[in-house]
């Protein structure tokens, strides 16, 4: 089973549970958030990564959900409209941009994935403007990213393309620390800011090391 779930992809339903797991970790979260968006921001993070990861979950459970892209864009959707303000918006994007316009697809496998995500990310630079190094979620983002597209092409299995992308995620967290912030309330604090990491940075960081943990528990059970 292992080798199966590694090799080919996820299917839908699989990719479903995979991101109810993700939704319950983020929520787990919720005070770390809080606390990282009190040091340098308005402090509403946790509780908007809640919100719209629990509409999320009541969304998933609720709609027959045929496609890869139903799952996506269900995310985007619930937390676009549950959370509202710029992390609704940037959030919600890192789910729907990555699928608008993208094929029907019925599994996921690591070249998708890296796909659908580069997507994303071009979308919310788009839209917020934001580069890295500017102590966004960009941070995480991008260098995720990049190691999803260097691992598929590299031709590595899904598992090992969202460790590396986890782990990109994780320095890019560290190195938002050294940023001075040049969005939000954190925008206001100058150098201030420095010493802090970016609290949607590491919300990136925890929707990839849950996407790892969940796939590597379904490896181990079966």
């Amino acid at each position: 089973m292992e080798d199966s779930l590694q090799e080919a992809g996820l299917n839908v339903k699989q990719v479903k549970e995979m991101f109810l797991y993700v939704g319950e970790k983020v929520q787990e979260n919720k005070p770390l958030l809080t606390r990282l968006d009190s040091a340098i921001g308005d402090g509403d993070h946790g509780i908007g990564m809640s919100v719209g990861f629990k509409k999320a979950a009541e969304s998933l459970g609720q709609k027959e959900l045929a496609t890869i892209n139903d799952i996506f864009k269900t995310i985007g959707m619930s937390m676009i409209s549950s959370m509202g303000g710029a992390s609704g918006v940037i959030f919600g994007t890192l789910f729907m941009g990555g699928v608008k316009g993208l094929e029907s697809q019925q599994e996921l496998d690591l070249p998708l994935l890296a796909n659908i995500f580069e997507k994303s990310l071009e979308a919310i630079k788009t839209r917020g403007k934001a580069s890295l190094g500017d102590k966004t979620m960009i941070d995480a983002l991008e260098p995720a990213v990049n190691a999803l597209k260097q691992s598929a092409d590299q031709h590595a299995d899904i598992l090992n393309g969202i460790k590396a992308a986890e782990e990109n995620a994780e320095k890019g967290v560290e190195n938002s620390k050294k940023y001075i912030a040049k969005f939000g309330r954190a925008k206001t604090l100058g150098e201030r800011a420095i010493g802090h990491q970016d609290a949607g940075a590491t919300t990136v960081w925890i929707i990839f090391k849950s996407m790892r943990e969940w796939i590597e528990n379904v490896s181990v059970s079966h």
